[in-house]
């Protein structure tokens, strides 16, 4: 299959269908689970797709180091390129690489605005153009609103869509009535996109709660594979 193929036939599309187009550059969405139940992977797939359309990225790691973010594109790109059998493997892979940059901060020794700047200067100073930020192992508990502001602006003036994985953890509920995360109620306003993933007997259903202005919109038709945790249709 060539790229451009499968770019086309990628379940990301029926994901962006879903949710207005998809995120949009100066906003954030946000994947929320309980932990180990596929978020990383719908992030990094979510990112695998804007490197295969040529566009650049960010993936900022609070909680693990480089090599283990690198071994998720790695695995997931090997994987989806086997099964759809991506012509131009090789070249592919190395055009991916040569777009993607990853960054690791420790939550507790950086604050919003140093990140921002760091951020900055790999985009504005550093010339690196890119599309999205990819957010993961953030840790909610110790946020404020104020960041997520912060956040927004700096999405909006770089023209940059930023996506946030999110570990629901503590006591139930997790939720409230409207299906938003206890642990997001403060930062919903700043969220534009809010999917949860909810693992089913043979597969993790994909819950969309906002939709930009809309709570609880209809279900999208995609779904993630509770074996490989590569996204396919419902």
């Amino acid at each position: 299959m060539l790229k451009e193929e499968l770019i086309k036939k990628s379940p990301v599309r029926i994901l962006e269908k879903g949710i207005e187009g998809g995120l949009k550059a100066g906003n954030i969405g946000v994947i929320a689970s309980r932990k180990g139940i596929g978020k990383t992977s719908v992030l990094v797939q979510l990112a695998l797709d804007k490197l295969m359309q040529g566009k650049k990225i960010i993936h900022v790691s609070f909680t693990t180091h480089t090599s283990y973010v690198i071994s998720w594109y790695e695995n997931i790109f090997t994987e989806v390129a086997k099964r759809k059998n991506l012509e131009n493997f090789s070249d592919v892979h190395d055009e991916l690489v040569k777009n993607r940059v990853i960054m690791n901060f420790n939550q507790e020794g950086v604050n919003t605005e140093q990140i921002l700047k760091s951020l900055s200067a790999l985009i504005v100073d550093g010339g690196f153009k890119a599309d999205a930020i990819i957010t993961d192992g953030f840790d909610f508990a110790r946020a404020d609103s104020a960041h997520f502001s912060a956040v927004r602006e700096f999405a909006a003036a770089n023209d940059l869509e930023f996506w946030y994985s999110c570990t629901m953890a503590g006591e139930e509920p997790l939720v409230d009535k409207h299906n938003v995360p206890v642990i997001l109620r403060e930062f919903i306003k700043d969220i534009s996109v809010l999917i949860l993933l909810e693992p089913k007997t043979e597969y993790i259903h994909f819950l969309v709660v906002k939709d930009h202005g809309r709570m609880n919109p209809s279900d999208l038709s995609i779904k993630l594979d509770a074996k490989t945790l590569l996204i396919a249709e419902a």
